[in-house]
């Protein structure tokens, strides 16, 4: 079937069309987007919030990741919907960890957090955690990862970065809508 001008007609969507010429208005990309990940381990002190800064870029698309600071800044003109996923890996075979709180701030507010808690006869040397989030965002706002920790001797803890075998990353795209 060739198609060489709809008006107001209907068109069976379940048929097969023959397109010639340049076909526009059709699928798209989810940019801006990047992919980051922490390239050593970092200290991290007890039941407090510390930036997590993934300073190792796979990717990103607009250049508006940036691995010195760890913030993604929404560009301008792409304002929208966007996903967000903080995972990693935290680590000390001296401690046992009682509390894990991975968090998304916004525009340097904490915006959201996941909050595990474990029982206090459980021992929890190593955690492998995720946190990830829809945020709609305009132009200028930026999220930035954090991490808090409680332990049950108030001691530091260790967020794996690259150079061991677990990974840490952040990574947003843009939501086509």
């Amino acid at each position: 079937m060739a198609i060489d001008k709809i008006q107001s007609e209907s068109i069976n969507l379940a048929d097969n069309f023959a397109f010639t010429g340049t076909v526009t208005g059709a699928g798209g990309t989810n940019t801006p987007s990047f992919f980051a990940s922490l390239s050593s381990s970092q200290s991290l002190s007890h039941n407090t919030y510390t930036k997590i800064v993934c300073d190792s870029e796979s990717f990103d698309t607009d250049t508006a990741y940036d691995a010195s600071t760890g913030r993604f800044t929404v560009p301008s003109g792409e304002a929208g919907k966007y996903y967000f996923c903080f995972e990693g890996y935290t680590y000390d075979s001296s401690y046992k960890q009682t509390q894990s709180n991975p968090t998304f701030y916004k525009n340097g507010s904490k915006f959201v957090e996941t909050y595990f808690e474990f029982q206090s006869d459980q021992t929890v040397y190593d955690m492998y955690w995720s946190i990830s989030h829809l945020f709609n965002l305009s132009a200028g706002d930026y999220i930035e990862p954090y991490y808090r920790h409680k332990t049950s001797d108030s001691g530091a803890l260790n967020i794996e970065g690259s150079s061991s075998s677990r990974l840490t990353y952040f990574y947003a795209y843009k939501i086509l809508t």
